[in-house]
């Protein structure tokens, strides 16, 4: 692709972005609430439904897919290593890089790991000790 092209190709891009954040916006100008705060503000109970749910429990929640991320880049890692050494075709240099990217990998994972087991650790030990169960 010539200079020319990658730059049309990429104001492209850039105006169909924006266009798909702006129009959703456009289509609601003349409505009442634009922005929904006044969701938030209604006093009588038909605005915005917040969760019940336990503060502990909802943050051990978005903790565990946090680390269900992480673990899944991870393991992201560890197979771009493996397809690396494959194609590799006997390149020393290609094949100490992807050693290292598997052996970074698996020390992510196992970090990981550690990270979980003392997040359920805690968050139960917490959720026994304030008598809401675990």
């Amino acid at each position: 692709m010539t200079l020319t092209l990658k730059k049309a190709a990429a104001f492209a891009m850039t105006c169909s972005m924006a266009a798909a954040i702006a129009l959703p916006a456009m289509a609601q100008i003349g409505q009442e609430d634009i922005t929904g705060l006044n969701a938030i503000k209604s006093s009588n109970g038909a605005g915005l439904k917040l969760g019940g749910g336990d503060v502990r429990q909802t943050a051990a929640n978005i903790i565990n897919v946090a680390l269900g991320f992480l673990g899944i880049i991870s393991v992201i890692i560890v197979l771009l290593g493996g397809f690396k050494y494959m194609i590799s075709g006997g390149n020393e240099e290609k094949t100490t890089e992807a050693k290292n990217l598997i052996i970074s990998g698996i020390i992510g994972l196992a970090i990981i790991l550690s990270a979980w087991a003392i997040t359920k650790f805690v968050v139960g030990n917490l959720m026994t000790a304030t008598g809401a169960g675990a």
